[in-house]
């Protein structure tokens, strides 16, 4: 493993036995030679930044340590055979700063007692000296039974090395555990290639997780170790390098694997060293420090540490390519060596091996290189092809850079990319298999600058590139007949589509200015159009495709952010969508997009607030924007109120009740209400016998969510002690409006989810809250408020947001609009709503959302005189309060710059 490697620096041998021979504590002696070394080895590779020599050394290291141990410490009894062999990644000579030294202790025969008693003290001498050490002992029947039995102990084994003990016990062990007695060649690559599956499944398929794993996750340090595994166990390689020699890498290959493996092996050293520990998961908690390390910094358009993380992610997307290359040529050379061959054409540059696509000659894409798109469209077009083949997949990446100015102004090359666009099944994995051989970027070169680039944030969970295509995806599912039950609404309007390529086309093209500097929305509609131009797409479908990019955000931002019971804001956003079309689209891709940018973003509540949103925007673009009927908030009202009456069918005496109550209620209500509501609700208020008592119902509908409604004498602190509960229910509010009545009641409402974002998913759950909120809106002398004791996740504390205080005020509905954008955790609702109690403000509507760790919450508010906050002491202490309540709630990092803006 290390042929005539001396170093005296980092390990003297003269020095050591002479101190053994001086007497002097030989636990202190070890422990201090491993404790220099290890400072040596630390020191070298910061200066050298050498990864392959630092776990290599630190492997020598070791080997020589254990030798002088069994040497000159614990001799091992010669009276039984009894070998000590490194296995695992220590056995391969790999061995990092945290990484566990990995032995095994192989005896012939069972150990009597006195080479029990050796071993033990043996071990325990490693624990004193602080040698993390992971150990077996077996013997060379259990070897082969346990290999025979367990994958990962056959894989173990078969990197074993002996260190010290008889050759001839080695061997067998070798023997034993070999394709010939247990696991054959076959079964072997089999298992290792189903592992593979599972432990990629485990982390989502992706190496783009936001906290990845350097070691077990796709695109890590095991799927390099796989591709080692089967190359010793069927061609009996030594090295990596010996699958050159085999024809299964190339030369470029072979540097491009080592190349990744050294970069993830500086990241893995230095994570260990900063972790103090073996660490493989690359958390928030240590990327930064590590970007700094890799003298990786901030500028005007991406953080330091997304440019870190960008190389990361791409280099794990060439290990995890080269992996799925080799392992396709191992499969063939392996579980296939003996199938029959099945060959039939496709067209004269490809045809189809045992299911895989591939190129006729190694010369196709020479010759014709509109071919390397050719290649998808087939895939599409023969649903039944189960893959490229691996000798195609390096033809790809070697004649890529064909992909020129020339190419792109090929009509034959334009067409196959818009029809691939245009197919009815495969576009998603066309895409996929497109960016992963890097087809897509050399193609959109735009949308090259966007490969592995992450946001440094919890909202945004996947990089640009593969966010992008997961919205392709989404919206491909929605035209699929058997998801039609998933997303019935969304599957009807996805049929009307009159051209679905060009919604599929947005969805690339939405984020694709991200990291470019200034507005990615705008930047992007540039890209857009002028790609969209230049395949020769009609001006009118040319600008919907690049005004989907510009616009991509302004439904979620209009839903979530504005009051959309107001057909003031229904209006203005009707005029800039312009038509129903344009709204269908707008609409699809929105959807598509908040899905597909976390698993944990898209809930109910989205959902409801979109389609009413749509079907809002929908009417008045049918009515026309000059119908005042549907601006008009009276006629709205009254027609509603007729509805309920219907279902009320109450009798004379009754609907002079109805009326009077009706007359009491404000308007702002009957716009948050519909007929079934309002009829319900209106009969729990009338036969309520116990006024001094808060009225708490659950409000029921169709859609899965939950709405409280709460009808109580007006105070203070009632908005406070309404939300001060339900955080501590651990539910989350997503909307609320508050209602004063003319006669000093309140009547109020807030939609509620569960803190995950998830629905309240049973009926003794809701019993509960409404329970815990009847008794704590009883009216009370005083409102104490103590700490909301819910769970912070670790990430949340690596994000602090800033917290911003905007004002800006609504004459037309004489209230003023609050924005606070703050950091999420426990209690943000409840300080607000102490803020509007010292402040003497008086909440109507509140529009709450949470992305990632930030919050943004936007109040609708007046003061107790329900005019607009007009009066600047009134902001300032709004501005005040606010500041004091959540960052002194809130200990940020002293390198954030963490301050309190307030803009009026």
């Amino acid at each position: 493993m290390y042929p005539n490697y001396t170093d005296i620096q980092l390990f003297n041998l003269q020095q050591i036995e002479s101190d053994l021979r001086d007497g002097k504590s030989v636990v202190k002696i070890f422990r201090e030679v491993l404790k220099q070394s290890n400072e040596i080895l630390k020191a070298r590779f910061y200066t050298t930044v050498n990864a392959t020599e630092g776990v290599t050394q630190r492997a020598w290291l070791v080997d020589q340590i254990l030798r002088l141990i069994v040497k000159h410490v614990c001799i091992f009894p010669k009276s039984e055979p009894l070998a000590l062999v490194a296995v695992g990644g220590y056995g391969r000579g790999e061995l990092h700063p945290g990484s566990d030294v990995d032995l095994l202790i192989l005896l012939e025969s069972p150990a009597n007692t006195i080479t029990t008693e050796c071993i033990e003290r043996f071990i325990t001498f490693l624990w004193d000296i602080r040698l993390e050490v992971g150990h077996s002992v077996r013997t060379l029947e259990e070897c082969e039974t346990e290999a025979a039995n367990d994958i990962t102990v056959a894989t173990n084994l078969m990197e074993a090395r002996l260190l010290v003990g008889p050759n001839h016990l080695f061997r067998n062990m070798q023997i034993v555990v070999g394709p010939e007695r247990i696991w054959p060649n076959q079964d072997f690559f089999a298992a290792k290639l189903e592992e593979q599956q599972q432990r990629h499944h485990k982390y989502h398929d992706t190496a783009y997780n936001l906290e990845p794993n350097l070691k077990e996750g796709p695109g890590g340090l095991r799927d390099i170790h796989v591709v080692g595994w089967v190359a010793k166990r069927h061609f009996g390689a030594s090295t990596l390098h010996d699958l050159v020699q085999h024809g299964f890498l190339s030369e470029s290959e072979y540097k491009t694997l080592m190349e990744a493996q050294e970069f993830i092996w500086q990241v893995r050293w230095r994570l260990h060293s900063i972790t103090g520990r073996r660490e493989d998961r690359l958390l928030f908690d240590y990327q930064r420090a590590i970007a700094k390390e890799f003298d990786y910094h901030d500028d005007d358009k991406r953080l330091g540490v997304e440019k870190f993380m960008r190389k990361y992610y791409r280099t794990a997307m060439e290990v995890g390519s080269l992996n799925h290359t080799l392992l396709q040529l191992f499969q063939e050379a392996i579980l296939y060596a003996h199938t029959t061959i099945t060959i039939y054409p496709l067209n004269k540059r490809f045809q189809v091996r045992n299911d895989f696509i591939e190129v006729v000659n190694d010369k196709v894409f020479m010759h014709y290189p509109f071919a390397l798109l050719e290649t998808f469209l087939l895939m599409q077009q023969h649903p039944e092809i189960k893959g490229i083949r691996a000798s195609t997949i390096r033809l790809i990446h070697q004649y890529k850079y064909l992909i020129d100015s020339a190419f792109l102004k090929d009509l034959r090359a334009r067409s196959l990319f818009f029809e691939i666009f245009r197919q009815p099944q495969g576009l998603t994995h066309a895409l996929r298999r497109m960016n992963s051989y890097g087809v897509l970027a050399a193609y959109i070169p735009s949308f090259g600058k966007i490969v592995g680039q992450m946001q440094y944030d919890l909202f945004h969970v996947y990089t640009v590139d593969q966010h992008s295509v997961f919205v392709v995806s989404n919206l491909r599912r929605f035209s699929m007949p058997e998801f039609h039950q998933e997303f019935p609404a969304y599957s009807k309007i996805m049929a009307q589509i009159p051209k679905p390529e060009l919604l599929y086309l947005a969805g690339l093209f939405h984020d694709i200015a991200k990291g470019s500097g200034g507005d990615h929305s705008q930047l992007g509609e540039i890209e857009a159009l002028n790609f969209c131009q230049a395949h020769g797409l009609s001006d009118n479908d040319s600008r919907l495709v690049a005004w989907l990019v510009r616009y991509h955000l302004i439904m979620s931002m209009t839903a979530q952010r504005q009051d959309i019971s107001d057909p003031i804001v229904i209006k203005a956003f009707a005029q800039q969508v312009g038509d129903t079309v344009r709204l269908d689209y707008l609409y699809l891709l929105t959807i598509a997009d908040i899905r597909a940018t976390s698993p944990k973003l898209w809930n109910a509540w989205k959902a409801v607030l979109l389609a009413d949103l749509y079907h809002k925007t929908y009417d008045m673009l049918q009515r026309g924007f000059n119908n005042t009927t549907f601006l008009q908030k009276h006629d709205k009202i009254q027609e509603l109120q007729t509805a309920a009456l219907q279902l009320l069918n109450p009798s004379v005496e009754e609907a002079t009740e109805i009326t009077a109550l009706w007359q009491d209620l404000g308007e702002d209500y009957f716009l948050c209400s519909s007929s079934q509501h309002l009829a319900s609700e209106t009969r729990a208020i009338l036969s309520h016998q116990t006024p001094d008592v808060p009225l708490v119902l659950e409000r029921h509908n169709t859609q899965g969510i939950t709405e409280c409604m709460i009808y109580c004498r007006d105070r203070d602190y009632l908005f406070a002690d309404t939300t001060y509960c339900l955080e501590q229910q651990s539910v989350t509010i997503v909307n609320a409006y508050i209602v004063l009545t003319q006669r000093e009641y309140t009547i109020s409402g807030y939609t509620i989810l569960e803190s995950d974002g998830s629905a309240i998913a049973t009926h003794e759950r809701v019993e509960t809250i409404l329970a815990s909120l009847r008794q704590a809106l009883i009216p009370k002398s005083s409102a104490p408020f103590g700490p909301i004791h819910r769970h912070i996740p670790r990430q949340v504390k690596h994000f602090p947001v800033p917290t911003r205080i905007n004002f800006k005020h609504d004459n037309i509905n004489n209230h003023t609009l609050l924005e606070v954008i703050t950091t999420d955790r426990p209690g943000v609702l409840s300080y607000i709503a102490q803020a509007f109690v010292t402040c003497q403000i008086r909440l109507k509507k509140a529009k709450i959302a949470t992305f990632g760790s930030r919050v943004e919450d936007i109040f609708f508010i007046t003061d107790y005189n329900n005019q607009a906050l007009y009066s600047s002491d009134q902001i300032d202490c709004v501005c005040e309060q606010l500041s004091k309540l959540l960052d002194g709630d809130l200990q940020h990092p002293t390198d954030t710059g963490v301050a309190s803006r307030c803009k009026n």
